[in-house]
């Protein structure tokens, strides 16, 4: 979400070969500003959009069907079908950041109950609950990391990166589920995240010149953060008129929120990706990256979700 992402430019690579030997003799480098203009020119539909990117957002969307049909499943029937759902979406997660760190010998074991801990607490606890069990959670990640064949620190810090990024952050989401008209608001900041995301997605590709973290994601730009901060806004506040126990003045402050709390994900996980030196944290969406590419922000703002909503029941 934070910023979208502009085109990306490839040298041209054309090489012509003289001789069938394929010496070094009759070889001619073709630079990219010899490329005839033609070359160089984008194919663009009628309307004026790059065609490669319509057909990139038609996949983005088709590949999102079947991940919003469930979401909608797990927060309208809430509870315990809700928190089995996050633990496997959770474990996903879990699984595609181990992954990328594998290299560290992460405790996936520890990293696993860890996240079942902290869901259970949400669900059949509250705020003190969860805090119980994050820090139960250390001594029991210290014990297994010892089990090890080959225990580090390394690992020991990635597995706790993963329980406390993620399974808190999944937590958090149980217990705004759990607060009055917790469906409800669970849905709207599902509503800003995503379509905070895509706008932020077609302003950069539209609009963006400028980039807005270029050691860490070069191809997101300032001019796509703010497209999806707007869009972020006005999607919640839009789905709050539709829920008339939900005034616009609150509304505001949660699509706020949302706005200020998505890029943050989004750069956040960008910025472990780039560290790990992965492109995309999974393949579970195919061409479109993992659960973690796909939840990112969500995982940010959940929480920040819940505290503006407590704030308000």
């Amino acid at each position: 979400m934070a910023g979208g992402e502009g085109p990306r430019r490839r040298p041209s690579r054309a090489r012509a070969r003289g001789g069938e030997d394929g010496g070094s003799a009759g070889r001619v480098e073709v630079s990219a500003s010899a490329t005839p203009p033609r070359a160089r020119v984008r194919a663009r539909a009628p309307g004026g959009a790059p065609r490669r990117e319509r057909s990139d957002l038609s996949a983005r969307i088709l590949a999102a069907l079947p991940a919003i049909a469930v979401a909608l499943f797990i927060v309208i029937e809430g509870g315990a079908i809700f928190a089995l759902g996050l633990l496997v979406l959770g474990g996903v997660c879990l699984h595609e950041l181990f992954s990328m760190y594998e290299r560290a010998h992460p405790v996936r074991l520890a990293g696993f109950i860890g996240l079942a801990a902290l869901l259970a607490a949400a669900l059949y606890g509250g705020a003190p609950q969860v805090l119980l069990a994050g820090v139960a959670v250390l001594p029991m990640l210290f014990a297994l990391t010892l089990a090890q064949r080959r225990p580090s620190v390394g690992g020991l810090a990635v597995t706790l990166l993963g329980i406390y990024w993620i399974g808190f952050a999944l937590a958090h989401a149980v217990m705004l589920r759990g607060l009055p008209h917790g469906e409800g608001i669970v849905l709207d900041v599902l509503v800003g995240t995503f379509l905070g995301d895509t706008g932020a997605y077609l302003g950069g590709r539209l609009f963006g010149s400028r980039p807005l973290a270029p050691a860490i994601s070069p191809n997101k730009t300032v001019e796509g953060l703010l497209i999806g901060m707007l869009t972020a806004v006005i999607a919640v506040w839009f789905a709050g008129r539709y829920q008339d126990w939900l005034p616009g003045a609150h509304a505001l402050v949660l699509g706020l929120a949302v706005a200020l709390a998505g890029p943050v994900g989004d750069l956040f996980e960008s910025f472990v990706k780039r560290e790990a030196g992965a492109k995309d944290a999974g393949r579970l969406f195919g061409a479109h990256g993992g659960a973690l590419d796909r939840l990112d922000a969500v995982l940010f703002t959940a929480v920040v979700g819940y505290y503006v909503w407590l704030a308000y029941v």
